[in-house]
């Protein structure tokens, strides 16, 4: 099996299967276009609803061609307190909302673990352009002494693990992974790692991302990555429909609260289910394009697979990266049917970026939520603005109304893309019992 190790494939090591550190999911916090939460971002989901709308309100729209995008539906201040509302980026305000939802619905508190046992990582793809921008046209206009002190660190790209790490009390360790747009899985895959290797016994992961800023959106029009469909917001991102046309930027974050099963057990805490296998690949091809055939795409998701000793038939259903550029979603789809086969033998695949926007660094983290949601309901998300398949494509696209799962359907896989070639992709199992 190409590009799986010895001891990551199937039947491989018994023992040490049994030996191995199972980490799973007990909490979901998140913000998006959607909604404010998990429920809210959850249901509107499931009606295939949009969060897409015109920036026509920010005084820069009216100049650039890209004047819509996924702005969170609720805005973070009113939860924050007032240092958080001044002394965090919009990002990490993003991170900060989501992960204190994550840790209350995880039921943790400081007498359910040591601060010692826990771990945070959260990332970004640019981390917060506003601040460092903002800086500098301060420091261009007014003069050094007058740039705010916090400049530099409100625009690194650890700002929101650190503060995340504040807020949970997290003393084992905060990290900040930058992998572009897949950022926020492989988030996941290193608290994973931290896991298993008891580096930690509870871990706070995803990213957040606030890219909703003329730069970035500028930087992506003039690449000609950007919808034109400014007229239709709503039907503007159409990931592997045929008449696709770009990506959709989007804001918000998904954080995730992951602990040993012996750890959450322990406490008698809900598990959600458990992330059984992670999968890393690079393409090596190009700093923008995909890899045309989605060799990288599959070797992670095979990766994952072997890592969790499952084979693509036991896969229910996919959480694809599903950007809408015609060169990302074909690469990926070649890869999903390098591993699984055409439509009529692969899972049900689910794109969430139709409603919410690509929100870059976060995007793998929300999307991972859905696909915990997906086998924790057993009801997979309808992909929205999705009428045609591209010719060229063989995947079982879900749309119109949410899929439901048989109660022998346990495994999804969440896979992840990012510029540069950046390939994560995570398998996850339902728990014994799933809720109703």
């Amino acid at each position: 099996m190409e590009g799986v190790p010895e001891h990551a494939r199937p039947g491989a090591g018994a023992e040490e299967e049994r030996d191995r550190i199972k980490v799973v999911v007990t909490g979901l916090g998140e913000t998006t276009a959607l909604g404010g939460d998990v429920p809210s971002t959850w249901e509107a989901m499931l009606r295939g609803e949009n969060g897409i709308r015109l920036l026509d309100d920010a005084p820069w729209a009216k100049d650039m061609p890209p004047q819509m995008g996924g702005r969170v539906r609720v805005e973070p201040g009113p939860g924050l307190n007032p240092l958080q509302r001044v002394r965090l980026s919009r990002t990490a305000q993003f991170a900060v909302t989501a992960a204190s939802q994550a840790w209350c619905d995880a039921g943790l508190d400081s007498d359910t673990v040591s601060p010692h046992r826990i771990a945070v990582v959260v990332s970004a793809a640019v981390a917060d352009m506003t601040a460092l921008i903002d800086g500098w046209e301060t420091l261009r206009t007014r003069g050094w002494n007058r740039v705010p002190p916090l400049t530099a660190p409100l625009s690194m790209g650890n700002a929101s693990a650190a503060a995340v790490s504040v807020v949970v009390n997290a003393r084992a360790g905060a990290y900040a992974t930058v992998n572009a747009c897949s950022s926020g899985t492989q988030a996941l895959a290193t608290a994973v790692d931290l896991i298993r290797r008891s580096a930690a016994d509870v871990v706070v992961a995803g990213g957040a991302e606030a890219p909703l800023h003329p730069m970035v959106l500028g930087s992506f029009a003039s690449m000609r990555a950007l919808s034109q469909r400014v007229d239709d917001p709503a039907a503007a991102c159409r990931p592997y429909d045929v008449q696709r046309d770009g990506m959709v930027l989007g804001e918000g974050a998904g954080l995730l609260v992951l602990e040993s099963e012996r750890h959450a057990r322990a406490r008698g805490a809900r598990i959600y289910a458990e992330i059984a296998g992670v999968g890393v690949s690079s393409d090596a091809h190009h700093m923008v394009q995909p890899e045309p055939n989605g060799a990288g795409t599959a070797r992670a998701i095979r990766a994952s697979l072997a890592d969790a000793r499952l084979s693509p038939a036991d896969v229910a259903c996919l959480n694809a990266n599903g950007v809408a550029t015609s060169a990302g979603d074909a690469g990926e789809a070649r890869g999903m049917r390098e591993v699984f086969g055409d439509a009529s033998h692969g899972p049900a695949v689910s794109a969430n970026k139709s409603m919410t926007g690509h929100t870059l660094g976060a995007a793998g983290a929300i999307e991972s939520i859905t696909t915990v949601l997906s086998l924790y309901h057993g009801l997979v998300p309808p992909t929205r603005n999705f009428t045609c398949l591209d010719g060229d494509l063989s995947i079982d696209v879900v749309h119109g109304a949410p899929r439901k799962l048989g109660d022998e359907q346990t495994v999804a896989v969440k896979n992840s893309a990012g510029f540069g070639g950046h390939n994560v992709a995570l398998t996850f199992r339902a728990p014994t019992r799933r809720a109703a």
